[in-house]
């Protein structure tokens, strides 16, 4: 019996922000999906490929490289936060209250706004769009970020949806949220890609500005429901690629049921051009991407605690 949005009036007021769908998706899950990137983040990871999905606002990117100087946006901003200078304007972020207009005027796309309110039935028809690709490869929804669980209403309301309409659901998560939060969602969610930073607190809080109890607790919580799991391990040179995090690391997960494998993903460079669009630092400049035997050297030792190991695929 389907669940039917019109007759459910919390469903039809039910609003979320997201900041991107990204549809024929492979790398989020199994199958040929749809990836809904939430709006809001309650961790501040140094690594973070996704900046402009950290904030619960909307921000406005500026991308240099496709400004012509024209000039139009200065003209236009009513709070006088764009200036011009050289070929390119300055943006003063203290001054910009993110209004908008400046990026329905921007010929050339340089300035545009991350985030957006949208309703459940909006999202419900962007996932339903490619359906006939799910049931072809076995795919289905995912909903990422930022971090969805920051959303839990919208999260459940659209969970609920794709469930009665056998659409497959995957939470790519940091797992940072109450435990009533995950007993809310837990048994809608087919699959959770679920991240691990680091196991020591104290360094899980420099570089992330959060506690991880919460989120071992309830991965811990997860696996005792029996839910699907995959684990994801960004390793991070010089942050938590040590052999003494990846040990403590391996007995954790090897003491959980349910975790059909770990994905180890390599550090890259490729969101650094999204933080000068921010205006924001990037703290992690120096860090190269870890080496093809390092990478095999940290999937040797965690397949030593019998756990099925993948590099670079989740």
């Amino acid at each position: 019996m389907r669940y039917d949005i019109l007759n459910c009036a919390e469903a039809i007021m039910k609003k979320g922000r997201i900041f991107n769908v990204e549809r024929y998706a492979i790398h989020d899950g199994p199958g040929i999906r749809t990836t809904v990137f939430f709006k809001g983040c309650p961790l501040r990871c140094w690594w973070c490929h996704n900046p402009e999905g950290q904030n619960s606002l909307p921000d406005l990117i500026y991308r240099e490289s496709r400004c012509i100087g024209c000039d139009e946006c200065t003209k236009t901003c009513p709070r006088k936060a764009l200036s011009q200078t050289s070929l390119h304007v300055t943006l003063s972020r203290k001054h910009c209250n993110v209004c908008g207009i400046c990026t329905r005027i921007c010929p050339s796309e340089a300035l545009s706004i991350a985030g957006k309110e949208t309703s459940l039935e909006e999202i419900i028809a962007e996932i339903e769009k490619d359906r006939t690709f799910y049931d072809e490869s076995e795919g289905g929804a995912t909903f990422s970020g930022g971090e969805p669980l920051l959303q839990p209403d919208f999260l459940n309301a659209i969970l609920h949806e794709c469930n009665e309409r056998d659409i497959h659901t995957t939470l790519d998560t940091s797992g940072y949220a109450s435990g009533g939060v995950i007993d809310k969602i837990k048994d809608k969610v087919d699959l959770f890609l679920y991240d691990i930073k680091t196991m020591d607190e104290a360094s899980h809080k420099k570089y992330t500005g959060v506690s991880n109890k919460p989120i071992l607790e309830n991965l811990e919580r997860l696996a005792k429901n029996g839910g699907s799991i995959m684990i994801s391990l960004p390793i991070i040179p010089h942050v938590n690629d040590d052999e003494a995090n990846i040990l403590r690391t391996g007995e954790f997960i090897a003491s959980l049921a349910s975790v059909a494998h770990v994905s180890l993903l390599p550090y890259h460079r490729a969101g650094i051009d999204k933080y000068k669009n921010l205006g924001r630092p990037y703290k992690l400049k120096r860090i190269l991407s870890p080496s093809d035997q390092e990478m095999a050297a940290i999937k040797e030792k965690l397949e030593a605690f019998g756990l099925k190991v993948k590099i670079g695929e989740r």
